[in-house]
């Protein structure tokens, strides 16, 4: 996007259908369903140069705005079930876990890095983040960043 761009949201019911199409191309694409992008147009109904078009420009608001990317450190002991347990958790306040990197442990404790996209940006669901360290075998939390 440009530096003077300007963002505005609209019911998507009112826009030439292309810009939808479009947000299906992307949809198709990223979930493996096509093989090209030739294909996914064709799927949608639009042209590749209608797609190449826009592409840059339309976004879906949910993936855009209404998601917040958190980075956790834990430090976890180095026994059964407990990284199973903290990725229970989180599944439970419906956190969409999009990295987990965990070290070897070292003096039966292991460094976990986690990071997560959150559905919504309510400071109490950041929040509950540190109840993760009531869960059994988990040391530490740190929450490195949020977005």
């Amino acid at each position: 996007m440009e530096q003077n761009s300007q963002l505005i949201v609209v019911d998507a019911n009112i826009l030439p259908d292309v810009f939808t199409k479009v947000l299906e191309v992307k949809k198709l694409m990223a979930q493996k369903s096509e093989k090209s992008f030739a294909s996914a147009c064709k799927r949608a109904g639009i042209s590749r140069s209608a797609y190449y078009k826009y592409k840059d420009s339309v976004f879906s608001y949910d993936e855009l705005f209404n998601r917040k990317i958190v980075n956790l450190y834990l430090l976890l002991s180095d026994s059964p079930g407990v990284l199973s347990s903290v990725l229970v958790f989180l599944h439970g306040i419906h956190a969409n876990i999009l990295t987990v990197n965990q070290s070897i442990p070292v003096d039966s404790a292991a460094a976990v890095n986690i990071s997560l996209r959150l559905i919504t940006e309510s400071p109490e669901e950041i929040a509950s983040l540190n109840s993760i360290s009531e869960l059994e075998g988990v040391l530490e939390v740190k929450i490195l960043s949020a977005e």
